[in-house]
């Protein structure tokens, strides 16, 4: 029988999962869904890092399939949902960022949370205008007492049991053994309306100015001045991860996710841009159903 699992990506340096020549300002953008315009990971790049790992232990070919030429004997045991955004840092007035979500996000992700065998949160809601929840009245992004201004916005802070609670299963599941961080995600998430939302994730990945050199003079070549978008570093994002053995490896389920999960807390990297030091993340693989 299959089990679903969780898995999360927290950047380590700036992400880059590109779409491609860009159409824009911004030459080589980052992936996002269609409709909803959100970042996210595709889980070709997710598999694919995963899969050339010497982290993951095991029979690779069980893992994630045979090669090409001998693809039609059987489909690999993990499937993999896209890594898609659950919290993004922004730049704050106090506590230096704030690791920012929305409701929309936070349900989606509850929805996820369910199929895999887990307990979420309560359900969360924003008013509209600049209001946004915090974990306390005393977290680290909130300015005397009841303002968080991130980025150029100026908003009404409010504190909220829900958003602690939420505060504390991420910081457990995305940060296991790991509390400084789990502290750190209590004193900065803040979660804000789903139209200001939409409104930071045009505003706030990191665009950065690339040029080429002219091997003999030194020089910039002509033409050669491009801007990639990037996710910044200390996003989170999470995914679901399938374990479904073929028939005859049925019983080897548990086989595949202990491989699989010998890449957890390790440092990999996803994304374009490698050789420039994009997209090194780090793996958290848990839950289960």
């Amino acid at each position: 029988m299959p089990t679903a699992h969780r898995y999360f990506l927290h950047a380590r340096s700036p992400l880059h999962a590109g779409t491609g020549q860009g159409t824009g300002v911004i030459d080589l953008p980052i992936a996002r869904e269609k409709a909803t315009g959100i970042p996210y990971l595709p889980s070709s790049s997710v598999k694919g890092t995963l899969r050339d790992s010497d982290f993951v232990t095991g029979d690779k070919e069980l893992i994630f399939g045979p090669p090409t030429d001998r693809a039609d004997e059987h489909a690999g045991a993990a499937q993999f949902a896209d890594a898609r955004l659950l919290l993004l840092p922004v730049r704050s007035l106090r506590g230096t960022f704030a690791w920012l979500t929305s409701p929309y996000i936070l349900n989606r992700f509850a929805r996820e949370i369910r199929d895999t065998g887990g307990t979420p949160p309560p359900a969360v809601a924003v008013a509209e205008g600049q209001v946004c929840l915090v974990t306390s009245a005393q977290a680290a992004i909130v300015y005397q007492s009841q303002q968080v201004v991130i980025e150029d916005l100026d908003m009404q802070a409010s504190a909220s049991d829900d958003i602690q609670q939420w505060a504390t299963w991420i910081g457990t599941h995305a940060f296991p053994n790991d509390k400084p961080y789990q502290s750190m995600l209590m004193e900065r998430l803040c979660v804000v309306n789903d139209n200001l939302f939409s409104f930071v994730l045009t505003t706030a990945t990191e665009i950065t100015a690339r040029i080429q050199l002219d091997s003999a003079t030194k020089t910039v070549k002509e033409g050669a001045l491009w801007y990639e978008e990037a996710l910044p570093v200390e996003t989170l994002l999470a995914g679901v991860l399938l374990v479904d053995p073929p028939r005859k490896h049925a019983s080897r389920a548990q086989e595949v996710l202990t491989g699989l999960q010998g890449a957890s807390t390790k440092t990999l990297q996803f994304g374009g841009k490698a050789t420039v030091g994009r997209g090194l993340c780090r793996v958290q693989i848990n839950g289960g159903k």
